[in-house]
């Protein structure tokens, strides 16, 4: 009987799967670009663009998945992978008129495009790289390499084409150029650098795993020099994945505490901060609180910066902006106080209700009977009893009209009880639910 490490072991074994002169020429197949795939990239850009113009994730996702540009990242990867230099050149060749033609028609259609958005969020997404596109273009592109290294090609392409998302930061450079944006430019380029270069550190590393053959040349000098090429851009593609993750992990922790940050400090001694923005452009990041309210005194001050340094932020990276603010002696300081003033009045009555409420609630729960369990255990003392019936009730006098709680416990029986059963029965339901007046009727 195999043992578990050997099951996992089989699991996880897909070398018995891979056909590597087939994954090799797919791969090659996939970087030419020429006639039908030139168009085919070029219409696919349109409608991503058009997609990113009206915000529809759907029309993105469809331009995607004709996008022929995995091929020649892949290509690099491979290349990279079997020390193939003429492979290397053909696809960064490639790759780069790729890059242009895309550019160039998004900037086309951006510049006669009739349609524009106020808040263009699928756009404004391709401007700033996050952790996950880290993430996202390497694990796709690992999934990418194992889907194609199989003798039997599924769907996972199509979905590692969706996942990366190529396509839509070079539709917002393209925007970005049109409207003469160069932040946006600039981000969308840097993103789309990112997804590429992770694609192909994934091919590589992958490639290297599978252990596929080297390209071998018979003159010796030449194999050096093709060895000692490969190494070099190997380590020009490995050193800025390794720095760029390294940034980008660092403006994603530094977003996470920020957050944090003013989900706990949002309100303020007199005041409160209703927004924040952070600024990666400058080294290092920095973070723009907005705080409406009295101006705050130094001790506030330094409170709020001490809690900043408890987050990870240092004081040097925080900008205090007073943009509501009043001074003591005006009009609108009377009127900014009131507004304070009012809303602590309502959120304190607020509190004293939930307060009221949440003692009624337990009171109310204090006095629920566990009737099932009640039945079980009364059962269990007299099996004759075929049902019970339960409920809270009062027992009122008149003549002065008093009321006290009582329980009032309905025996339908079988066969009848005692006198003295019904006394002992009752005194114990008394002590089972903590209620000294209780009444007990038989029915037959």
């Amino acid at each position: 009987m195999p043992t578990f490490y050997q099951q996992i072991k089989d699991i996880a074994n897909f070398s018995d799967h891979i056909d590597i002169q087939g994954t090799t020429d797919s791969i090659k197949k996939g970087i030419e670009f020429r006639g039908p795939n030139a168009w085919i990239l070029f219409f696919a850009i349109i409608v991503a663009s058009v997609g990113l113009n009206v915000n529809s994730i759907p029309v993105i996702i469809g331009a995607m998945l004709i996008s022929p540009l995995m091929g020649p990242i892949m290509g690099a990867g491979l290349a990279i992978g079997v020390n193939d230099t003429d492979l290397l050149r053909k696809s960064l060749k490639n790759l780069a008129v790729m890059v242009l033609i895309s550019v160039f028609a998004s900037t086309a259609y951006f510049i006669i495009s009739p349609l524009a958005l106020a808040e263009p969020t699928e756009l404004l997404a391709r401007t700033r790289p996050t952790i996950y596109d880290v993430f996202i273009a390497l694990f796709g592109g690992l999934a990418g390499i194992v889907e194609g290294s199989k003798k039997e090609k599924g769907t996972v392409i199509a979905g590692v084409a969706i996942a990366t998302a190529l396509m839509p930061p070079l539709c917002t450079a393209g925007y970005g150029l049109a409207n003469g944006n160069i932040s946006y430019f600039g981000g969308a380029l840097y993103l789309f650098a990112i997804n590429s270069i992770f694609i192909a550190l994934a091919t590589y590393l992958m490639v290297r795993y599978m252990k596929f053959p080297h390209v071998q040349f018979a003159d010796p000098a030449r194999q050096r020099r093709v060895r000692r090429t490969i190494s070099l851009f190997t380590l020009v593609l490995i050193v800025p994945s390794i720095y760029t993750g390294f940034l980008v992990i660092r403006e994603n922790s530094f977003n996470q505490s920020a957050k944090r940050f003013i989900a706990e400090n949002k309100t303020l001694a007199n005041g409160y901060i209703y927004d924040y923005s952070i600024n990666h452009k400058v080294k290092p990041s920095e973070l723009e609180i907005s705080i409406a309210g009295e101006r705050l005194t130094d001790n506030q001050r330094e409170i709020l910066y001490t809690n900043l340094e408890r987050h990870g932020i240092m004081r040097s990276q925080v900008k205090l902006k007073f943009n509501a603010l009043y001074e003591e002696g005006t009009r609108e300081t009377e009127i900014l106080k009131g507004i304070f003033e009012r809303t602590d009045l309502e959120i304190g009555k607020k509190d004293e209700l939930i307060n009221e409420l949440k003692s009624e609630l337990d009171s109310i729960r204090s006095k629920e009977i566990p009737y099932e369990q009640i039945t079980k255990e009364i059962q269990a003392q007299h099996p004759e009893i075929s049902s019970l019936t339960i409920a809270r009730g009062a027992e009122i006098t008149s003549a002065p009209y008093a009321a006290k709680d009582q329980i009032v416990a309905i025996i339908k029986w079988k066969e009848e009880l005692s006198v003295s059963e019904i006394a002992k029965l009752q005194e114990w339901l008394s002590v089972r639910l903590g209620v000294p007046n209780v009444k007990i009727v038989q029915l037959k």
